[in-house]
Parts: C-alpha cells; sequence; structure tokens
C-alpha cells in the first residue's frame, strides 16, 4: 500500500495556469480567502498564497483515488502508467477550474484537503452531517467507551458522533421525531457529578467559574472522609484530545442509564490535562478554549438528564443536549457549530421551544429547527403561521427525498429511501451517520473563462466522488458511503447566469392555473448539465469498481464560497443591486491596516468587544439590467417557484432555500407555501430586514452611495497587504461571524 502522494503539480504546471488565468476576485474575496482559508506554513513562518492552496487541495484530492494506493512507484506497470497519466492531465484541469474561481470544493476541501489531518481523518472534507437521535451501537469506530461492546447500543452513541463531527469542523442535522426518541429507554437514575481541576491549569479560574472544583481541596476532602484514592470505576481523567472530550459526553449521558458496571450515581472527572484558553491546536488548526466550555456543557447536560429522571427523552431534551454540545464547540475556537433539528409537524413541545427566551439566549440559538411533512398542504398552512411570528420552522418533506430524485425524472420506491433527514442547510437528505459531500461550479464566470460547462461539471463530479474514498472514523458511516457514494454538485451564482445566459429570470409567467411557466432554454440546459454529471459518474465509477453514486446534484446556500468570487450565493437573489457588506474583525488582525491604507471604513463594532467592523460596497453583477431582481424586490412567490424549477430539473438531492418575504406578504404566505407542497424538499422563510438595525452585515445602498464609497478606495489590499506585512502570520485569527452558507448555518471550516 502506497501512503505517499503520486500525482504532484510541478511548478511549471503552475506558473503555466498564472499566466494564463487571473482568479476571478469578488469585492471581499481575497480578504475572504485569507482570513479562512489560507493555512500557515510553519516553516517559512506566514501563510499561503491562492496558488498554494488550490495546489495543496487538488493533489489531496486526487490523491484519494484508489487504484494509486496499489501502485508501486519502483516499478509502475504500462496499466498504472495509464492511470497516472490521466490523473495527472485532470490535476492540471481542475488546478485551473480552480485557480481561476470558476468553481471550487467546498469551504471544508479548501481548508483541510492535502494535509495530515484529513489523511488521518476523511471526515474532515465533508461539509455536514446527519445523525437520528436514538440508542446506536458504536461498531468498529475510533471512538467506543470502554465500558461498552461495540455493538451493544447506547444512548450516548449519536450525542457522540454529533459533538465529533462539530469539533471537526462539520455542521450536523439531527432527527428528534418520535420514530426516535421513543427508542430511548426512561432515564434510570439521577448523576452527581463532580469535575474536578488542577489550580496550576491555565484555564483553573474560568474552569471553577463554570462549576469545577479544585482538585486539592477534593483530594483533601476525600481523605479527610476516609477516602483518600482519587481512582474508582467512576473517575476518569479527561485526556487532552478531541476524543477525550467525547467520551467524557459519552459517560455523563450513560451514567443514567445503566451501562456501567455499578449504579453510576457518581461520577468523577479530572480535568487537569486539557490545555488553557488560546494554546494552539496543532492537527485541525487554530486555537483552544480551555477546559471552562467543557465543564460548562456536561454540567448542563447532567441537569438536563437528572430532570428527565423516570421517563423518556422528549424531542425537547434531545434537542436541547444536542444545542449545548454545539454551544462548547462554537466557545472561543475556530469551529462553527452548525445544527439542523429535526422533529414532527405538530410536536407543539418542539415547535415552540424557541419561545422562553431564557433558555433560547442560553442554548437553544445554537440550532435551525425544523419540522418533517408530508406534502399535505394544510400542514404547510399551518407551519406558515408560526414562521410569519418566528421566521421557524424550516419544512423537510421525507417522502419527496425517499421517493424523488429530480421531480423530473418522477417517483421511484428505491430513490432514496432511507432518509431520514438533511444537513443544517438542507440542501441533502441523508441517512443516518451519513456526509454531504460537495462542490459548487459558478457558470456565469466558468463561461467567461472559456470553460465548457459539461467538463466542468464532470470534473467536479470526479473530485467529489473521490472523497467518498476517504479514511472515515465512524462505522455507521463508512457502511453508509460506500453503499450510497452519495454526491452534491451545486450551482452558484445562479441568479448572475440566468440573466447573462437568458437574459432574464427563469420564471418567466404563470399559467390559466396560477402555476410558474419557466424558461425552455433554461430547462434544455439544466436537463443536460445534469445529464454530464450523471455521465461523468458513471464513467468514473467504471473505472474505480464502485457503484454509481445514489444521487448526485444539488444547490447549497453558499456563503463564504461565493464571496470569494463575488457571485449570489447559491439559487438566491441578491441582497440588493449595491450594498454595503460588512465583516467584522479581531482588532489586532493584520489585514487592518492594509484595508485602512486603501481607504475602506473601519469603525469599532457596537456588539462585541476587541472588534472592528469593515465597509466593503458591493455592487451585483447585472445590477443595472432591466430584468434585475433582489432579495427586497423578489416576491416569496417568485423565489420558491425558483426552487421548484431547480428541484425539477436539476437537483436530485434537494435545493437549498431561504425564502425572504416582506411585510405585506405576511397574510399570503399559508396560500403560497402550501402551492408548492409536493414540489420542493426543503426550505425555510425568513423576513426581509433591509438596513434595520446598526452596522447590518449587509445594508442596501443607492447606486450614487456606493460610487462616492468606491471613490475613496484606492490601492489592491492584496499587494498593500504583503509590501506591509509580508505576509504576516494569521494562524491564530479568524473571520468573526463568517459562515459557510448563506443562512449563517453550516460552518466556516
Amino acid at each position: 500500500m502506497n501512503d505517499q502522494p503520486v500525482i504532484t503539480l510541478d511548478d511549471d504546471t503552475i506558473a503555466q495556469v498564472r499566466q494564463d488565468v487571473q482568479p476571478h476576485w469578488g469585492p471581499l474575496g481575497w480578504v475572504t480567502y485569507k482570513r479562512t482559508y489560507a493555512r500557515f506554513l510553519d516553516e517559512e513562518h506566514r501563510t499561503e498564497d491562492w496558488e498554494e492552496t488550490v495546489k495543496r487541495v487538488v493533489e489531496g484530492n486526487i490523491n484519494l483515488d484508489p487504484r494509486l494506493h496499489d501502485i508501486d512507484p519502483n516499478a509502475v506497470s504500462e496499466d498504472d502508467r495509464k492511470i497516472v497519466d490521466g490523473l495527472q492531465d485532470e490535476a492540471k484541469r481542475l488546478y485551473s477550474l480552480i485557480y481561476g474561481l470558476s468553481a471550487t470544493p467546498s469551504g471544508r476541501n479548501l481548508w483541510v484537503s492535502g494535509t495530515d489531518y484529513q489523511r488521518r481523518h476523511g471526515d474532515s472534507l465533508n461539509n455536514c452531517w446527519f445523525v437520528a437521535i436514538r440508542p446506536q451501537p458504536y461498531g468498529k469506530s475510533a471512538l467506543v467507551p470502554d465500558y461498552l461492546e461495540a455493538k451493544q447500543p447506547a444512548v450516548s452513541m449519536p450525542f457522540a458522533f454529533m459533538f465529533d463531527q462539530l469539533m471537526k469542523g462539520g455542521g450536523v442535522g439531527f432527527s428528534v421525531t418520535r420514530d426516535n426518541t421513543s427508542r430511548i429507554p426512561a432515564v434510570a437514575r439521577t448523576t452527581d457529578l463532580t469535575i474536578v481541576i488542577d489550580g496550576a491549569n491555565g484555564s483553573a479560574e474560568e474552569s471553577r467559574a463554570s462549576g469545577a472544583v479544585d482538585r486539592d481541596e477534593w483530594l483533601a476532602q476525600r481523605k479527610a472522609s476516609g477516602t483518600d484514592s482519587a481512582r474508582s470505576p467512576f473517575f476518569s481523567t479527561i485526556p487532552d484530545t478531541r476524543e477525550g472530550w467525547v467520551l467524557a459526553l459519552a459517560a455523563v449521558i450513560d451514567a443514567h442509564f445503566g451501562y456501567f458496571n455499578g449504579d453510576g450515581s457518581s461520577l468523577v472527572l479530572d480535568a487537569s490535562d486539557i490545555r488553557p484558553r488560546g494554546a494552539r491546536i496543532h492537527g485541525f488548526g487554530g486555537t483552544a478554549s480551555g477546559a471552562a466550555p467543557l465543564i460548562e456543557m456536561l454540567r448542563d447536560v447532567n441537569e438536563t438528564l437528572n430532570a428527565s429522571l423516570g421517563r423518556g427523552l422528549s424531542a425537547v431534551d434531545a434537542t436541547d443536549i444536542g444545542n449545548l454540545i454545539g454551544k462548547a464547540v462554537v466557545a472561543g475556537n475556530v469551529r462553527r457549530s452548525a445544527e439542523l433539528a429535526l422533529g414532527d409537524w405538530d410536536d407543539e413541545g418542539f415547535v415552540t421551544m424557541k419561545q422562553d427566551q431564557t433558555k433560547l439566549y442560553h442554548h437553544r440559538w445554537a440550532s435551525n429547527n425544523s419540522v418533517a411533512v408530508s406534502g399535505d398542504p394544510e400542514q404547510y398552512e399551518r407551519i406558515a403561521d408560526a414562521i410569519r411570528t418566528n421566521g421557524e420552522p424550516g419544512i423537510v418533506d421525507l417522502d419527496l427525498s425517499r421517493h424523488y430524485g429530480r421531480l423530473a425524472d418522477g417517483r421511484s420506491e428505491t430513490s432514496d429511501a432511507h432518509a431520514e433527514g438533511t444537513n443544517p442547510c438542507g440542501e441533502i437528505t441523508l441517512e443516518n451517520g451519513e456526509p454531504c459531500n460537495l462542490f459548487e461550479v459558478f457558470p456565469n464566470i466558468a463561461e467567461q473563462q472559456g470553460w465548457d460547462l459539461n467538463e466542468a461539471f464532470s470534473l467536479a463530479a470526479r473530485y467529489t466522488k473521490r472523497v467518498t474514498f476517504g479514511s472515515y472514523d465512524w462505522e455507521v458511516s463508512r457502511n453508509v458511503i460506500e453503499r450510497n457514494r452519495r454526491i452534491g454538485i451545486s450551482i452558484s451564482g445562479i441568479q448572475d447566469w440566468f440573466l447573462t445566459r437568458f437574459g432574464h429570470r427563469v420564471v418567466v409567467g404563470t399559467d390559466e392555473n396560477g402555476r410558474p411557466r419557466y424558461d425552455q432554454n433554461a430547462v434544455t440546459v439544466m436537463n443536460g448539465l445534469y445529464q454530464a454529471v450523471v455521465d461523468a459518474d458513471k464513467r468514473y465509477s467504471a473505472e474505480l469498481g464502485c457503484s454509481p453514486s445514489l444521487k448526485h446534484t444539488t444547490v447549497k446556500p453558499s456563503g463564504t464560497v461565493s464571496k470569494l468570487a463575488g457571485v449570489s450565493e447559491g439559487m438566491h437573489f441578491h441582497y440588493a443591486p449595491y450594498l454595503i457588506q460588512r465583516i467584522r474583525f479581531q482588532e489586532d488582525d493584520p489585514l487592518l491596516p492594509a484595508l485602512k491604507a486603501c481607504g475602506y471604513t473601519i469603525e469599532p463594532d457596537v456588539y462585541t468587544k476587541h472588534t472592528m467592523c469593515v465597509e466593503f460596497p458591493v455592487r451585483a453583477a447585472n445590477a443595472d439590467a432591466k430584468d434585475f431582481a433582489s432579495a427586497g424586490s423578489v416576491s416569496a412567490r417568485e423565489q420558491l417557484a425558483t426552487q421548484a424549477f431547480l428541484q425539477t430539473y436539476w437537483a436530485d438531492n434537494a435545493v437549498s432555500c431561504t425564502v425572504t418575504f416582506r411585510d405585506e406578504e405576511k397574510p399570503s404566505l399559508p396560500a403560497v407555501l402550501s402551492q408548492y407542497a409536493g414540489s420542493i424538499k426543503s426550505t425555510s422563510m425568513l423576513p426581509y430586514t433591509g438596513s434595520g438595525f446598526k452596522q447590518a452585515p449587509k445594508e442596501p445602498i443607492s447606486k450614487a452611495q456606493y460610487e462616492e464609497i468606491l471613490a475613496r478606495i484606492s490601492g489592491d489590499a492584496q499587494e498593500v497587504f504583503a509590501r506591509m506585512n509580508g505576509n504576516t502570520d494569521l494562524k491564530d485569527l479568524e473571520l468573526v461571524n463568517q459562515t459557510d452558507c448563506a443562512g449563517g448555518a453550516c460552518p466556516v471550516r
């Protein structure tokens, strides 16, 4: 087995691409890249440049081709040489495609592909995951508590899976429907949880404030009481690793359900070995949060379970535990916790759980909540009433997801029969333990740069197929990935492309029954591109000797990645034709002086200390076109019609869409939403806020204001930064409040 990269990109290839292709940076593109995806190069004491990032990403992916693993570099056969030469050529084309920003893999891949961490943890290449909250066995996984047999179902397993994937940077959707929570046994006992920490730990004071006790004082008390041994079946030192944190959570949960040899009524955990806040994390990257967030989370989870004594966990209880996990992951680290909780549409407690303001601000903010529906228009109407008030819940039609790919291809009983939920952004329906595996093409830019779109989408399909051959930590994931090989090839900048390619938006009117009419050229093009992806997958699957992918296409919401290329986010309409986009930075970020020198407006953030707010003027593509529409002007009905178009002719997975609505549209939402029952697999709705609060992330402005602001900006931030800083060390800094998805659901990394 060859573990060394076989395919590499030489300097001449990279130099040729850089000569022929210019990256299509958006107004915020290079700044967003540098702060989010450029990894620190220890030996050179600087961060990557774009050409280096793309090289790392492409080489990391192309070498996942399983045929390369068995090639002996010292004895390459003729057949092996054909494989290597073909992949070498493919790597060059991929490099050109991504370098020019005609397409990109997901933000997860931009951050971690080609690293040692990715080679050890294939999970890290996937944006998001789904898990059903019911007792499950850990199986042959990297994590199995020592008090459990691998095949023994445990209540802790789905929560441990969630915690593990969130800490590896992926988002997690989870199902708390009755079908799942009803399988959780009643809480058998309360547990007295004690967490101790050595006073010499750099986060000891913060940890004690979160509920830990001083270890020396605790040991002295035990000795005084005649119990001088700290070691017992229920004493455990938490290792300073991701796995250690996960197993600590599992122990707290399982203590309540009789999985221990004893009664589980008393549990002591020692957090002394956990590195302090600010220490560097060498594997994943970024800085440590210290023990305090973990301690707070473990204590809160324990209290939640103690309060459930004698009964099973409700959807609200299970969601609370998931939210507490997400809150701990967010605290003080480079990771973003992205969660979607999926409950029953008629579970009143679940639907209204965010109305408890105290718990909302404490932890219930950590998930977007959606409900499973069956396509009944009456269900949609009832849900729309809640959406008008709260903007939640979102909607997931599981029956449609299980039995349809593209709607144009008709119903199939085996299309996706075992799907149980979605990723947090809703663009991929998933089975238990399954990840989403994404790549997006910007067709408007690709065509400007001379790409045949069929080739661009074929390269995307092959890239994601290779991701399914990564090394996955959890048995449940390995099994479902091998069975489904699911991929998600997305289109972004869709509204830009429609206006440029077809001269107008895709919805061109309605028929006599009020149903949308679509541009037929767009229908033909979408059908052709979909077939190009499917055909590319079939050919590559035959080469690899694996099954074709269960599903292939999607529309992800995009967000951070779309900012790189400066395109509209997924299928969403631009927020406004002209706007100010505000990005928040830590006050000591070395990019700030360069941005100030270029004339960007920078001011202290009014909401967060030690944070600066930078204003970037943005003009939407085709902003002055006759048929241009923005999120502030297009109707909710047209947005849903556009989503239905993409679900019908492009996405065999799903289409992520956050429909914006104006105040005057609220009365019609139930009727509008119910009209599309059976045509959309998942959606969410939010009121259009415009510029209603200080330092809004996006603020619509006039064309004259845009030109005035633009006139004050001079110089290129990339060039000025390099001249001023010489690629200053950015390893421990991060974008503040930036996400990989338009609606803020998915993680940056």
